[in-house]
């Protein structure tokens, strides 16, 4: 098993003028901190660091500082729980959104295809268990992505096959809403592994919407999505990824919602 914290990508303020670019890198959880400034261009670098425009700014040495205590939490997290399912991993994205004192208003996998709820779950405990210093200029918005790489290998089964597949059983998540007595979250992607004889192995959870998937739904939708049993992947495990609600709750630019329709 590797664990890598593959970069930083900060939601940063350009008060009049181009924000600075941050480069943060951690291999072998050994975080090597960068500052470079760019031209006007905000974007990408070859990094995967992202910059967009927002309403305050975090030092990246503080974000630092936060994390290094909780690195061994995280590696942990899924450690504990991979067991004999070498065939488990992928890459997460954790989202925080700090209010302007560095409180912490919400945090949320914003992608996933690790596709294991219990570790996704344990993974947002110990991202809410950090504390993080005031941003400068007012509340403010950072991702870190992660990745956990599987021993084995999973085959990946193109949308159009995954949407077949379940077609007839996702409608079961809605009714999670009811039974937790929280909202019905919007924009979910479901990664799920099946194994022998369609049996379900292994499902979990990410959305980048506005309001993150309450765990109590999560609970629900997990213990729903491993009851399944879907096409027999013959000998292999099958690995594929659908949608809940898609479009529901991501935010626009006017600050609306948006449906994107089928995916």
């Amino acid at each position: 098993m590797t664990y890598r914290l593959l970069g930083l990508s900060l939601l940063l303020a350009a008060c009049g003028g181009a924000a600075d670019s941050t480069r943060v890198e951690e291999p072998a959880l050994d975080p090597v901190v960068e500052d470079e400034r760019p031209d006007e261009d905000e974007g990408e670098d070859e990094d995967g660091v992202e910059l967009v425009s927002t309403r305050g700014k975090m030092d990246p040495a503080d974000i630092e500082a936060a994390l290094q205590p909780h690195a061994a939490a995280l590696e942990d997290c899924y450690a504990s729980a991979v067991g004999r399912n070498k065939w488990l991993g992928g890459a997460v994205s954790i989202h925080w959104h700090l209010d302007k004192t560095g409180a912490l208003v919400k945090v949320q996998l914003e992608t996933s295809d690790l596709g294991s709820w219990p570790i996704e779950k344990c993974l947002l405990d110990v991202a809410r268990a950090m504390t993080f210093p005031a941003p400068r200029g007012g509340p403010a918005d950072f991702s870190i992505p992660l990745e956990f790489s599987a021993r084995g290998s999973a085959q990946w089964w193109e949308p159009d096959r995954a949407e077949a597949v379940v077609s007839k059983r996702k409608a079961e998540l809605a009714e999670c809403a009811a039974e937790a007595g929280v909202a019905d979250p919007g924009d979910v992607t479901v990664t799920v592994y099946v194994g022998t004889r369609g049996k379900v192995q292994a499902a979990g959870f990410s959305s980048p919407a506005v309001e993150p998937i309450a765990d109590a739904w999560a609970d629900c939708a997990h213990a729903r999505v491993m009851a399944w049993t879907l096409s027999d992947p013959k000998g292999k495990v099958a690995k594929l990824a659908f949608k809940h609600n898609p479009g529901v709750g991501v935010a626009t630019e006017d600050g609306g919602d948006v449906d994107e329709g089928s995916w």
